[in-house]
């Protein structure tokens, strides 16, 4: 059985913790302060079991640079239409993202408009390694989006396999009388 929860990542709570957590479709890329990201990975990690995995997706600078850039994409369906307009600051990191969708109503003709704006950012590998590690997870392995192949700079997503391991601060279930002693001194 699984247990759906919706809660903002930054403040997620468990009710125990789990053997894994995944996280997909860049949610990852809608932190936009480092610290907030920090601490999502550090919440995943004091709600893994231990040896517990995280695997978690990433727009890379790549494509929000050179690829979103300053793009438009619209598209014509049947059912919806929409218009998906970027904008790229590379100082910042942030890609601003408009959208408009006109989405069919049932048995009508009629398309109801909608209007979001959202905000992603870029962070290099790099960064988003040393945060893992900052966290007490073990960084396991990076790879180009749906291969076992590592990121290439023409990459557009990436995935991250992180491992929980055992770190000062974390009570373990296993953990003997001793080294709960040591853990509050």
């Amino acid at each position: 059985d699984i247990l759906y929860l919706l809660q903002d990542m930054r403040e997620f709570e468990l009710y125990g913790t789990v053997r894994a957590v995944v996280s997909v479709c860049d949610s990852m890329n809608y932190i936009t302060d480092e610290e907030d990201l920090l601490q999502v990975f550090r919440l995943v990690s004091n709600y893994l079991d231990p040896g517990g995995i995280f695997i978690f997706d990433l727009n890379t600078v790549h494509k929000y640079r050179d690829i979103l850039g300053d793009a438009t994409i619209a598209e014509n369906r049947e059912e919806c239409s929409f218009i998906w307009e970027n904008d790229f600051d590379e100082e910042e990191g942030i890609n601003e993202y408009d959208l408009t969708l006109f989405i069919r109503r049932e048995d009508e003709d009629l398309y109801e408009k909608y209007e979001e704006t959202h905000y992603q950012r870029a962070y290099s590998l790099e960064r988003v390694e040393e945060l893992i590690g900052e966290a007490g997870l073990k960084l396991e392995a990076v790879y180009d989006a749906f291969t076992l192949q590592p990121p290439k700079p023409e990459s557009q997503r990436v995935y991250f396999v992180a491992r929980e391991v055992r770190h000062r601060g974390k009570w373990y279930a296993d953990q003997t009388e001793d080294e709960k002693e040591e853990e509050t001194v």
